[in-house]
Parts: structure tokens; sequence; C-alpha cells
């Protein structure tokens, strides 16, 4: 307990304290050496879910250095930087209420439906990964499912990246368009569509 309050402690501090400007204001910076701009990205992985920055950010400075041909680049490093909050989710579940509504959704709708649909509900990343390992999912089918359900967001993210003033205007929230949202929520029911009729239809009678 005294541990996960620390590590929400820092978290937290690192919220408020950073900001993902300082990253997006020195782009310049970082693309003009390929070697120096692939060890920032790595970093930026590494650091982000300590930070509480948007995983939205790293499609951003993808975009910037590599354009649409970075998106494979973009979708891998989105799902390495979600692997540490899956995991100290799931190491501390303990069995609780959450955890055992989490592990009902997924047995509805299977582990790898379960992780895309999560991912592509318009939800802050750390968030769905902490629920997600409070549900028991395997790593390989988290893995799996957040690349394909982080890519309409990681596409916006890098596309985003080549107008990056805009970016600093507005924000990161700005990356995601009002349109893509509701694209992302229809692919989230019609993959529900399938459990949730053979949940209302019942068990197969024998």
């Amino acid at each position: 307990m005294a541990l996960g309050a620390t590590v929400l402690l820092i978290v937290g501090l690192g919220a408020v304290l950073t900001s993902p400007r300082w990253v997006l204001t020195r782009l310049d910076w970082l693309a003009a050496d390929s070697v120096r701009f692939t060890a920032a990205l790595v970093a930026l992985a590494l650091v982000r879910p300590l930070l509480a920055w948007p995983t939205t950010l790293i499609a951003v400075v993808v975009g910037y250095g590599w354009g649409l041909r970075g998106l494979p680049v973009a979708l891998a490093l989105i799902a390495l930087t979600s692997v540490p909050p899956f995991l100290l989710a799931g190491r501390s579940a303990g069995g609780g209420r959450v955890a055992t509504a989490g592990a009902r959704a997924v047995d509805a709708t299977g582990d790898l439906r379960g992780v895309i649909v999560s991912r592509l509900l318009p939800a802050p990343s750390d968030v769905v990964s902490v629920g997600i390992g409070l549900s028991g999912v395997p790593l390989r089918a988290f893995l799996v499912g957040t690349t394909v359900g982080e890519l309409p967001w990681a596409f916006a993210g890098v596309v985003a990246g080549g107008s990056i003033q805009r970016v600093l205007r507005k924000g990161l929230r700005a990356v995601i368009e009002p349109q893509l949202i509701l694209a992302a929520a229809i692919a989230a029911l019609l993959l529900l569509a399938g459990p949730a009729y053979r949940q209302l239809r019942g068990p197969e009678p024998r």
C-alpha cells in the first residue's frame, strides 16, 4: 500500500511540475540528428508513465520526425510505454471489486477484444492500462490489443506532428478530432455487438 501511494505521489508531482510542451518546443533540435532523435523517442517512451503524459505525445513526436512512415514505430512505443502501469496494476489487484468487475467484462468479451475496445474509447491511456491490468489480461493480449486499439489515436498524432505549430497553439487535445472519437466509438460498439448478443441470448440449449 505504501509503495503504491509513493508511486502515485511521484506520478502526480511529475504531471504538475512537467509539461509535454517542453518536448514539443525542442523537436527541431531533436530531429536534426537521427541517432539523437531515436534515442529521445526511446527515452520518452520510458519516462512517459512517470510523468503522466499522454501517449499521443509519442505519436506527435514520431510524426514530426518521420511522418506517416513512422506510424509502426509510434504504435510499438505506445504499447511499450503502456506496460509499466499495466504490470503495476496487475501485481496490486488483490481480487478487489474493480478487479472482479474487470475480470467479468473480459470473460464476456475475450481478452484481445476487451483490450481493443478499451483502447478505442477516448479515455486516458494510463487509466485504461491500469483497468486492464486489474482484470487479469495476459501480457501478450495486452500488447496486441493495445497496438490495434491505439491505431486511430496514433494515426491522428502522427498526422498532427506534421503541423506542430497547431499542436503548440492548442495543445495535445487538438490532435483528436470529434469525428475520430465518433468513428472509434462506433468501432468499439461493433466489436461489442457479438458478445452482447450472446449474453442476452443466454447459453445454448443442450
